[in-house]
């Protein structure tokens, strides 16, 4: 039989098998090589745009937020939420650090890369957020004294506090409409409302939902 004729029965040879396969083999590379730019792009649109309107994880740099928060710790934070309804006290929620930002003039793939990075928690920390948790609510006068924490006059219960942990004195301060009253938990290494004022409620991101690193340490917030 005369290499790579039919067979008898009408079906190719090994031989036949074998150099179409080998024909196929960098028609699929070529395909590969040719999406693979397409694919890229597709899963940075997938990424900025769940990390501009739905959600993003973000890393906690400092302490501020011990116990609750570790240093190194990633949350993941709802940008939907305040969608729904207002802040409510006790929220733990990421925005805008006060003051100016320095814009990122990097190049736009570079800012893509960065917004991937970022939508997974495995960017640098970032200095353009705070997270902290609110404490007082718009019209309300928030005011530290003897070690705790009054809203309107009533002493604010807070278990999410360190055992023994105290507030130092301040205020009294009244919230404005379109502000919150924001403190870290853990009050004497956080620089919050006591420092820069209530924030504005447009510069609330979202709100933190869920500690999802280290596993050890996962939990609803």
């Amino acid at each position: 039989m005369v290499a790579g004729a039919a067979s008898p029965g009408g079906h190719p040879t090994s031989s036949d098998d074998s150099s179409a396969t080998g024909r196929e083999r960098p028609a699929r590379k070529g395909r590969l090589l040719r999406e693979l730019p397409l694919m890229v792009a597709v899963a940075l649109l997938v990424a900025f745009v769940v990390k501009t309107f739905v959600a993003q994880v973000f890393y906690i740099p400092s302490g501020s937020m011990i116990p609750q928060l570790a240093i190194n710790d990633r949350v993941v934070v709802s940008k939907l939420a305040y969608r729904l309804h207002e802040p409510r006290r006790g929220d733990v929620l990421v925005f805008d650090a006060p003051g100016e930002h320095v814009p990122d003039d990097s190049s736009a793939p570079v800012r893509a890369v960065k917004a991937v990075l970022g939508a997974v928690g495995l960017s640098a920390p970032s200095t353009q957020e705070y997270i902290k948790r609110v404490v007082g609510l718009p019209h309300e006068t928030i005011e530290g004294r003897d070690g705790k924490v009054f809203v309107d006059g009533r002493e604010l219960v807070e278990p999410y506090l360190p055992p023994g942990d105290v507030t130092n004195d301040f205020g009294p301060v009244v919230v404005g409409d379109g502000e919150l009253f924001v403190m870290g938990d853990n009050r004497d290494n956080s620089a919050d409302s006591r420092v820069f004022g209530p924030i504005r409620r447009s510069t609330v991101v979202g709100r933190a939902l869920a500690r999802l690193w280290p596993p050890s340490r996962t939990a609803f917030l």
